[in-house]
């Protein structure tokens, strides 16, 4: 035991990583493994310390090869594929990577999971695009602000200057088109004039008020499902961007929704949980709240799958495509994501938030 405790000491910082790490002896014997591999194998670290870790992987015999290579100093890292083993769940495919340390039989073994990665370099884009996004609606939005307003009092002096009553039809369509422009010009500038209010929020009262909204614009054809869980604590944020985000989110599901409303079998379900030790934003995070919005309508169209956060993408005729983009710029200032995952028949959006 003095050993493992000594080990886990040396090689705590291990555990402030997103991957999964584990040290051994060239014989296959785990030494450590970090709070990554623990969550991902799905049993505690004092059972995994001791174990032979090739036992873990469906196919052993390629790390037990690549750790008598590694200790005997045939080569100092290798690289491959493989798949991991994990209690009552599928095998994850990850990428191994097994590094020699300065002693002779401590041995790092590396586990990036392949999905991970995938989700790391997804996530980087969401937020490169979130970026490109908010300066280009400021820039926009400054561009057409501007020429708009003496577009609207040119109008209205020169509807002051007509003789013909008749006339004055065409500049108050003038007028109102700008007033239109102006208010989506305002929509778009909302989220970055308003400034971020912090305060205790109870999550589950912001879906409660967006619910009791949804109800009251649809009283017939859709079920409100809400799956909660009681034990979230409250935790600081922006209540009333936290209310437009889920509302605009359910309001976009609803839209969808109307052919099965009409029908009376549409279903729109809210689902609280927490999170542990998940990955987002290449940073681990002990606890994130994990929000859903789960509708079983048609499904996002593929041709604008990739493109529903950008601004003024709408897949129904007359979307704004403003909702969306308003709701990935509340959870960012939330330090948190928004995925969708979305086929026909069920479609999730996701958000995670960082707590405390």
């Amino acid at each position: 035991m003095p050993a493992v405790g000594s080990a886990a000491v040396r090689f705590q910082s291990f555990d402030l990583l997103a991957t999964l790490v584990a040290v051994a002896h060239s014989d296959g014997s785990v030494l450590f493994a970090n709070a990554a591999l623990e969550d991902a194998l799905g049993i505690s670290r004092r059972s995994i310390v001791g174990s032979l870790l090739p036992e873990s992987f469906t196919e052993p015999l390629s790390l037990s090869n690549a750790l008598q290579g590694v200790g005997g100093n045939q080569f100092a890292a290798l690289r491959y594929d493989a798949w991991l083993k994990r209690l009552n769940r599928d095998p994850l495919q990850v990428h191994v990577i097994v590094t020699q340390t300065e002693l002779a039989d401590e041995i790092v073994i590396e586990l990036l999971p392949l999905e991970l990665q995938a989700r790391q370099d997804r996530e980087e884009r969401l937020a490169e695009q979130a970026l490109a996004n908010k300066e280009l609606i400021r820039n926009l939005a400054h561009e057409i602000k501007n020429p708009l307003g003496g577009i609207r009092g040119a109008a209205q002096l020169l509807e002051m200057e007509m003789e013909s009553p008749d006339l004055t039809e065409y500049t108050q369509v003038i007028i109102h088109e700008a007033d239109r422009l102006q208010s989506l010009v305002d929509r778009l500038l909302a989220p970055h004039r308003r400034p971020h209010v912090v305060g205790d929020v109870n999550i589950h009262e912001v879906f409660e008020h967006v619910r009791l909204l949804l109800s009251a614009e649809f009283p017939k054809g859709l079920t409100l499902v809400r799956d909660y869980d009681a034990s979230l604590p409250e935790f600081r944020g922006d209540r009333e961007q936290l209310i437009q985000t889920i509302l605009n989110i359910a309001h976009n599901a609803c839209q969808a929704l109307v052919d099965r409303i009409a029908q009376g079998d549409a279903c729109l379900t809210f689902r609280t949980r927490v999170a542990r030790q998940t990955t987002f934003g290449k940073q681990r995070y002990r606890l994130a709240l994990e929000l859903h919005v789960i509708d079983n309508g048609p499904g996002v169209p593929a041709s604008i799958k990739d493109r529903i956060f950008y601004p003024l993408v709408s897949g129904r005729e007359g979307g704004s495509g403003l909702g969306l983009t308003l709701a990935q710029t509340f959870v960012q200032q939330h330090h948190g994501l928004i995925e969708c995952d979305s086929v026909p028949g069920h479609t999730d959006f996701k958000i995670l938030i960082p707590l405390p």
